[in-house]
């Protein structure tokens, strides 16, 4: 959905500003994983994973156009969307791996539970357009709030705007220039934690990890100009991540607990004049209260949190390229609550309700410093009342529940342009649990949106369009059955 003013715009939400006779897209992908795992005691074991995904697909959008300048595109006095056509293809392989070796042991008074490890995680994405994205053609114009004159596009439409170069994105400095891109994306790993228990009340934990990685991308007009360019725009980084935390029992209903985290994350991304980023540096501090009540029938935790996370690649709106990239630094602190009480045998309730103050801190560019980041709610919240038919311990039997979701007013972007209102949202479920032999089955039957509310759900920053011609709406009552069978 398009934006008008600062809200999105009121139109149905079943409205499609696409067109009807869009070629199909397809997509097709084969994953192959593994897992071992070995105990050698009681004290020791050693786990091994490993993940292959191989994807490729292509979609075709009748876009607005220009796609990331919705200001250009839309007339928000007579609702005239400007459009053109245009088609990505993608091809991605990802590999991963991962050993840990995991034991207990002890040390005089001293309780260790540790964890060693090595990770390995390897990317290779390729992405091309077609058509036109930064132009408009004036003969595929959209009508808003009257779009049905204009659907109904030829198909030699759609076969011409595919017939010639389309338009293209990088810089001769960045890592090249085409419709053709090639990303690569290498990371290793080891890392290491110890969690000690001491008196059976005070837990102390510690640890980190240590990260090498390489990330490169390149672009041209075939996928093999673009892959010759990735070693001559290659970057290595290397960085160390630890983190500590604690834990305290009070007594039996009252636990303590703080902890404070690093983290490191390589960025592979484009700056308009061929800089590359530094790696996204992250530090948290948390703190927090967990209690268990009334013999346990009341579980409760109270926490704060503060998140301060660097290098954060946003879009550089100074330039004509949607892909070039520019770092800011954002935070994210609240406090988060979370509850489940048992009333009754039956009867339980679940709930949480965060308060959350995101923002960003510092914009390299000095035009979003101190907004608000965009999807990020202040207020949002949750609450569920369940019923199981033979008590909420059992493992077989009939269970209902009914339940809402709140969120409060939204920013569409970091330039806090538009905002998504608040809204509350209805959901139901029913389920019937039944162990047949050695094996246990279950019926499930899911209500999303019960009373079928219209609401704007988030933006998509990193999709093709401007977050001012992307909302997305919510969906509308939507029923899911499922059965499982676990044996």
């Amino acid at each position: 959905m398009p934006v008008i003013g600062n809200r999105p715009a009121a139109i149905p939400i079943s409205r499609n500003l696409g067109d009807p006779n869009t070629p199909m897209g397809e997509q097709s992908g084969v994953k192959i994983g593994t897992e071992i795992n070995h105990r050698f005691n009681q004290d020791w074991a050693i786990h091994n994973r490993f993940l292959a995904s191989l994807a490729e697909g292509g979609t075709t959008f009748v876009n607005p156009g220009p796609a990331f300048n919705a200001a250009a595109a839309l007339n928000q006095a007579t609702g005239l969307m400007q459009r053109n056509i245009f088609r990505q293809i993608t091809e991605q392989e990802h590999y991963a791996a991962n050993l840990d070796v995991t034991g207990k042991f002890q040390t005089g008074e001293l309780k260790h539970d540790l964890l060693l490890g090595f990770d390995f995680y390897r990317t290779f994405n390729k992405y091309g357009g077609d058509g036109r994205w930064k132009s408009a053609n004036p003969a595929l114009a959209i009508n808003i709030y009257e779009p049905y004159p204009s659907y109904g596009i030829p198909q030699a439409t759609f076969d011409n705007a595919f017939a010639t170069v389309g338009d293209t994105f990088g810089t001769a400095t960045n890592g090249g220039i085409g419709n053709r891109a090639s990303i690569y994306n290498g990371w290793y790993g080891v890392y290491f934690q110890d969690q000690i228990t001491l008196w059976d009340k005070l837990h102390v934990m510690g640890g980190g990890r240590y990260d090498w990685t390489e990330t490169g991308r390149g672009n041209g007009f075939d996928f093999a100009t673009a892959e010759s360019q990735v070693n001559a725009f290659k970057r290595e980084d290397q960085g160390f991540s630890p983190k500590v935390g604690i834990a305290y029992e009070l007594f039996d209903e009252l636990n303590l607990y703080g902890n404070w985290t690093t983290s490191f994350g390589a960025n592979n991304a484009p700056s308009a004049d061929g800089r590359s980023f530094d790696p996204q540096i992250g530090e948290q501090f948390e703190a927090g209260i967990k209690t268990r009540l009334f013999d346990q029938r009341l579980l409760a935790t109270l926490a704060y949190y503060h998140l301060e996370k660097d290098n954060i690649l946003v879009n550089d709106l100074s330039t004509p390229d949607p892909f070039d990239k520019i770092a800011n630094l954002q935070r994210s602190q609240g406090i988060e609550l979370d509850m489940t009480g048992y009333l009754s045998n039956n009867f339980s309730l679940i709930g949480s309700y965060a308060f959350t103050d995101a923002r960003v801190l510092k914009d390299y560019s000095g035009a979003t410093r101190g907004n608000r980041l965009n999807n990020v709610p202040e207020h949002s919240g949750s609450l569920w009342l369940r019923y199981d038919a033979n008590g909420y311990a059992a493992k077989d039997g009939f269970s209902a529940g009914l339940g809402g979701v709140a969120a409060g007013q939204r920013e569409g972007d970091n330039a806090n342009s538009f905002q998504m209102p608040g809204y509350v949202r209805m959901d139901a479920f029913l389920a019937y649990k039944h162990k047949i032999g050695g094996s246990r089955i279950t019926a499930q039957f899911n209500i999303r949106n019960l009373l079928d509310k219209e609401y704007y759900e988030s933006t998509d920053p990193d999709s093709n369009v401007a977050p001012a011609l992307g909302v997305y709406p919510g969906a509308p009552l939507t029923a899911v059955g499922s059965i499982r069978v676990e044996y």
